[in-house]
């Protein structure tokens, strides 16, 4: 049986403005539950003006205050920029605000920058502490707890596109997000090699996978590709160090021409999405989560006009209730 989820990053449509972005994802994830999606996470990025969701924290409050059931967190959230003693009560909060359990998502970063990746790991074990209780007389902060202090805890997932970050999320018993809309190749080994690697600890039991892929799914195969070629361009020109005022669309794209280089990045990054009517997504899902041997599959929909990734949720998730 599938589990179906939801990522969305907040995309800004060309022409139209960020808080278009915030609102159509807090829309999104009422129409989610609905429609009866296992979980909605929302992600972090800065400086950027396709993507509008800098602070999960926030939007992940105001989404739970506005939804009832539908499991919300961050996919993720760039610990290597923060006290981990802080993620940690922040996500208490929310967890007391919200019982029942909140993923959240820890994406490891490492590219060149200012910020110290090196400490993810250790990161990682001081925020799993956190989160229980576990500072005991011999850490560096002897006894010290993350408020509030509540009965239960957030899950937590480690959302990654390598092989360093399933190993991490094995030794750490988290669950473990393979993040194949980044990386389309070598994710079925990678998730394996969690599974082996695995060991219980306060955070799991047992290991939990899931896949997490860009999907466009369309009523017909023609409309389906016009949302494709979309996504050809904004990530060709994300590759290339384009500038783009948001995503753009159909009739801005559809008469590009394209070397036979980008031609073959275009082929590779075809790679990395489900695209097609209900009946054929649903075919490329199942055989996607076969290949991972997971049976959570995260869809990560990004179009120029909202009402189109509106369309290809319900549509996704017509395929699986038939």
């Amino acid at each position: 049986m599938i589990s179906l989820s939801i990522l969305d990053q907040s995309p800004v449509s060309e022409g139209s403005s960020a808080e278009n972005a915030l609102r159509n994802t807090v829309r999104l994830a009422q129409e989610a539950e609905k429609l009866g999606y296992k979980r909605f996470w929302v992600s972090e990025h800065h400086f950027s003006e396709r993507l509008a969701g800098s602070s999960p924290e926030v939007l992940i409050s105001h989404i739970a205050a506005k939804t009832n059931e539908i499991r919300v967190g961050s996919g993720g959230v760039m610990l290597p920029h923060y006290s981990a003693y802080k993620v940690a009560e922040n996500f208490r909060v929310l967890e007391g605000l919200t019982p029942g359990g909140m993923p959240i998502a820890s994406w490891a970063l490492n590219d060149g920058g200012k910020r110290n990746a090196d400490q993810y790991p250790q990161q990682i074990r001081e925020l799993a502490m956190y989160l229980h209780d576990a500072a005991d007389d011999n850490h560096r902060f002897p006894n010290l707890t993350a408020s509030p202090l509540i009965k239960t805890a957030p899950e937590v997932w480690l959302l990654g596109s390598s092989g360093e970050s399933a190993l991490l999320s094995a030794e750490m018993g988290a669950g473990y997000m393979f993040a194949h809309f980044i990386n389309g190749e070598g994710g079925e080994s990678t998730t394996a090699q969690y599974k082996r690697r695995f060991k219980p600890s306060v955070l799991g039991k047992e290991p939990k996978t899931a896949v997490a892929v860009f999907v466009l799914c369309a009523d017909t195969e023609e409309k389906a590709e016009e949302l494709a070629a979309v996504m050809d361009y904004t990530l060709l020109a994300g590759e290339q160090g384009i500038p783009l005022h948001g995503v753009p669309s159909y009739e801005t794209v559809r008469g590009n021409t394209y070397t036979p280089y980008e031609q073959r990045r275009i082929a590779d990054n075809r790679n990395r999405m489900i695209i097609g009517t209900k009946q054929q997504v649903k075919e490329q899902i199942l055989a996607l989560s076969k290949a991972y041997g997971t049976e959570e599959v995260m869809a990560v929909t990004i179009t120029h006009h909202f009402e189109d990734k509106l369309q290809s949720y319900r549509l996704l998730r017509e395929a699986f209730a038939e």
